[in-house]
């Protein structure tokens, strides 16, 4: 048995907390959510959480991994909305655990995967995945997150990955002005993938639409200028036409570019939804428009029909799959 920390660290909050291994299984021993603004740095929160949360009768952490909203190199890491500097070699120096490393909030959740239970996860399409094959997680939230898990003799390796700030490529006359207008409306030299596929892009995609009706030029949803993605969801929902339209246009796009990405990586071992859309859209995922814009790769669309696709509804599961990653570097002969 093994005592671990694990934590979650975003730009808002981050969540800190205490598990232990129990045989092939993890247990949460104790769980803390802290303000990230009101702290100068990591190592004090730790600190504090090491001195007021320590569950009694064990001994100190033997391993801990945290998951930073920001790139990390060589164990350094900036926060994006953040202004901390994070340097593994001093939060092991502050906190006394040797055992710790640093890993992008999205790929750490390549850890986790393996081990999701059934409360965790839900299907999206049922399919066969290959263990020994790699595996793909992405999602669309405040951008578009996306990372590989390549398998190893010594556990799975997560590759992080800048894929969503590709070019987007249209696949039809209405994507193509939808681009152009992007490109207008925001002032942008090129358009990424991500301004369209996330939650962001799926209010720009109803502005678009909204703008190219000049008779729906009173519609509701211009009038909003805060949580727009949402209102359209429930707008849809609800059966507003435009509203439907955009998300059946987004959904299609979200699905075209698993596929793509998918195919780049030939992940046979699966396809895993992530981000804040995966829970609260699983309907509109199992749905056509999601469905067929990920299949439909001509000649390729073969190679995709076997994967599994797999939606992460565990809002927690960034502290779970760094809780995952401290486990492995617990158990690794060279750490």
């Amino acid at each position: 048995m093994a005592l671990l920390l694990a934590g979650d660290i975003g730009g808002t909050k981050t969540l800190l907390a205490f598990y232990r291994t129990v045989g092939d299984q993890l247990e949460l021993l104790a769980s803390r959510r802290y303000a990230s603004s009101e702290w100068t740095d990591l190592a004090p929160m730790v600190c504090r959480f090491l001195e007021e949360a320590h569950p009694p009768g064990l001994g100190p952490p033997q391993a801990a991994c945290f998951a930073v909203a920001g790139p990390v190199q060589s164990g350094r890491a900036t926060l994006t909305n953040l202004p901390w500097q994070l340097d593994a070699s001093r939060l092991r120096a502050e906190t006394g655990i040797d055992r710790l490393e640093l890993v992008n909030d999205f790929a750490v959740l390549i850890y986790g995967l393996p081990s999701l239970s059934s409360d965790q996860c839900a299907v999206v399409r049922a399919g066969e995945a290959l263990q020994d094959q790699p595996m793909l997680v992405l999602g669309a939230g405040t951008g578009l997150g996306v990372a590989y898990g390549i398998p190893t003799p010594a556990g799975v390796v997560s590759v992080a990955s800048e894929a969503s700030h590709g070019e987007f490529a249209p696949r039809d006359a209405a994507e193509w002005r939808l681009k152009q207008w992007l490109r207008a409306q925001l002032g942008l030299e090129r358009v990424s993938i991500e301004r369209v596929v996330s939650g962001p892009g799926l209010g720009l995609i109803a502005r678009w639409l909204i703008s190219e009706r000049q008779a729906e030029e009173g519609h509701p949803l211009l009038q909003l200028t805060q949580d727009l993605p949402s209102a359209v969801a429930m707008a849809a929902a609800k059966g507003d036409p435009l509203a439907r339209e955009a998300m059946d246009r987004w959904l299609s796009a979200y699905g075209s570019v698993s596929g793509d990405l998918a195919l780049a990586g030939l992940c046979r071992g699966g396809v895993w939804l992530a981000g804040g859309t995966a829970g609260k859209l699983l309907g509109e995922l199992r749905g056509e428009a999601f469905l067929r814009g990920f299949q439909t790769k001509g000649r390729l669309s073969p190679v995709l029909e076997p994967l599994p696709i797999t939606a992460v509804t565990d809002a927690a599961v960034g502290q779970f799959s760094a809780a995952c990653r401290a486990r492995m570097i617990c158990s690794s002969p060279d750490r």
